[in-house]
Order: structure tokens, then sequence, then C-alpha cells
């Protein structure tokens, strides 16, 4: 009960941090939900619109069920269908970390999935109960300039960042979910003051970016040496431009480095939708190979069906993320991760 109280805390606290007004006008006609469903689904979508966007064309193509799109951030859209409650007209969710879908599941506002749509994901990326399930995953990765530092003068560790030798040589975002998740993590391996002691190192030696793409946009202009995002804004990029043409390239620690981590994009049916059998349908083809496919193709991401191709990206097999990261328990709702931030003073 004291998790499930810690987590829908936070989610309280970062819907009224950065809550949008107009997500409420786009979000909460809740008369739809009290309708029969119409076989049309709505989408409160947390993941980037373009991928999806070609997810859904694809998926009504194929099935003639539309898809209504609505997009705002993970912790502001799970927060809206918890005001919602029954008559949210959402029927799917789909957000870039688990832990909103952890937070619905806990206030019994998921519907259960069908086993066979998820026999494609591995039990480690999905929810024991069926409830969600994991769509698409990014690793947490070094990227470098080689003109500036060479690959084998990389930090050994992402916790070697505190130490004064990386004074104004690395960038990192201290808004990223997928970092908040990193301190999370660290909190729970290294314990609260370490990585408070880690926080306070990397203040002093970095730069700050409000976004991956400004961090990676640094590297690339030799504006910082190296810096810590998610692997897909640089394949995505390399993919556009081709690897040759980038300044910069991507370094895995290969050690169970907590710069390695692991972060899971989720979605799940909400258990009010009227319209269960199309939003199974929806899950059944994002969990596909032609799904999968689609949204690794436009995204970058690594898909969860191992049957599906990822040219150009490093293959998920060959990743070696922290031990025990997965599921980091009472920490996975990031509150400790987002108070230290703030008392640190980078967010």
């Amino acid at each position: 009960m004291e998790k499930k109280n810690r987590q829908w805390k936070l989610f309280a606290f970062m819907f009224a941090a950065v809550f949008v007004v107009g997500l409420t006008a786009g979000c909460s006609n809740s008369d739809s939900a009290e309708d029969e469903g119409d076989g049309t689904l709505t989408l409160y979508n947390g993941q980037h619109k373009d991928a999806t966007s070609s997810l859904i064309e694809a998926f009504t193509e194929e099935t003639g069920i539309e898809v209504e799109d609505r997009d705002g951030s993970s912790a502001e859209l799970a927060h809206q269908i918890v005001e919602e409650g029954d008559k949210s007209p959402a029927d799917i969710i789909y957000t870039e970390e688990s832990s909103p879908l952890i937070m619905l599941e806990e206030q019994s506002l998921l519907s259960e999935i069908d086993e066979d749509s998820l026999e494609s994901i591995p039990e480690e990326y999905k929810d024991e109960g069926n409830e969600w399930t994991g769509v698409l995953a990014r690793s947490r990765v070094v990227v470098f300039n080689p003109d500036m530092i060479k690959e084998e003068d990389l930090p050994d560790s992402v916790l070697d960042l505190q130490d004064s030798e990386w004074k104004d040589q690395v960038g990192f975002v201290p808004t990223s979910g997928a970092f908040q998740m990193q301190v999370s993590a660290m909190i729970k391996l290294e314990g609260e003051e370490a990585t408070k002691e880690w926080l306070e190192g990397l203040k002093a030696n970095g730069k700050t970016f409000k976004h991956n793409q400004n961090a990676l946009d640094a590297v690339e202009n030799e504006e910082v040496p190296f810096a810590l995002i998610n692997n897909y804004y640089w394949d995505r990029q390399a993919k556009e431009k081709g690897a040759d043409a980038m300044n910069s390239e991507l370094h895995f620690f290969g050690t169970h480095d907590l710069g390695d981590l692991i972060t899971v994009a989720s979605a799940g049916i909400l258990e009010s939708s009227d319209n269960k059998e199309e939003a199974q349908e929806f899950i059944d083809f994002m969990t596909s190979e032609e799904g999968q496919q689609i949204l690794t193709d436009e995204s970058s991401q690594y898909p969860l069906n191992p049957d599906v191709e990822t040219e150009g990206l490093k293959p998920f097999s060959e990743l070696t993320p922290p031990n025990d990261t997965l599921d980091l328990g009472e920490y996975s709702d990031g509150q400790e991760a987002v108070e230290l931030l703030q008392e640190v003073g980078v967010l």
C-alpha cells in the first residue's frame, strides 16, 4: 500500500508540474465513453507521434478500424485517465515508460490483454497478469565525438562522471524520463547518498540540455566531447544522413553498467473501453512482426518481438543492461529520483 501511495503521489506531482491546459480540452470528452462503442479507437499516446501515426495508418488500412490519436506526456495521460475513471474516452494508452501502466493497473483501470498477442514479447518485458505489455525498448548510451575524445579515453563507467577529470566534458538531459529512470536505478543499486554525490559531481562537471536531440547536436557540433542520451536519437539521425556522415559515434559500456540501462515503452487496454475487441486487435498489431517493424523503422527503437529486423542498430541480444534494473521495485515510480534532482538543483 505504501508503494502505491508513493506512486500515486508522484504522478499527481508530475501532472501538476507539467500539466498543459490544452490537454484537458483534447482528452476529456467524457460523454463519449458513456455511449456504446462505435468501433473507432481512441489512443492516448505518450510515445513519438510520427512512428505511432505510421502504425495507425497501417493498422487502419489492414483492419478498417479508425484510430483517434490524442498526444501528451505519459504522466499527464495516465493521470487524465485516473481523473476520468470509467468515463474515460480512451481505449488504449501507450507510454514512454512502464511506470504509468503499473500505476493504472494498481488503480484497477486496465483490462487483461489476450495472451496470444503477447506470445512474441519476452516475459521480462510484460505484466505477469497480462494487463500491459512492453512494445519497444531503448538503451541509454554515450554519444561521443572522436575528434574531441577517443573511445578508449571515455570513462570506464557512468559512475565515474562525478570525478573532476570530466570537468566540461559531458552533456546530460535531466528532464529526460530515461535519465530519471537511470537515477532511480542508481538509487536502487548504489543507495541514495551515493546517487546524490554522483549528481552533484555530474552537475559540477557537465552541461545540461533540454532535450536528447540538443545534446546529440552539441556533440556533433563539437560543443561537448560526449553526452548521455537514448540510442535512438543517434540511430535515427544516422539512418537519415548515413552513419559515415555523422561526426559522432555511440559507445556502449558493455559491462552491465548503469550507463547501458534499458527502458521500455508500454501499452494497455482500458477497463472502461467499449471497444475492447478492436483495442485487442490494435495490441495484436503492435506486437506483430509487421507492427513492430513499422515502429522500429520509424523510431529506431528496439522491437521487443525478436523476429523483427533491426538493421543499423546494435543487436538487442548484445546489449548488457545493468542487472536487477528491469523491475526497480519501490523506486520504479521515480519519486526519489525527481526529489534528488530537485535537491541538487538540476531539475
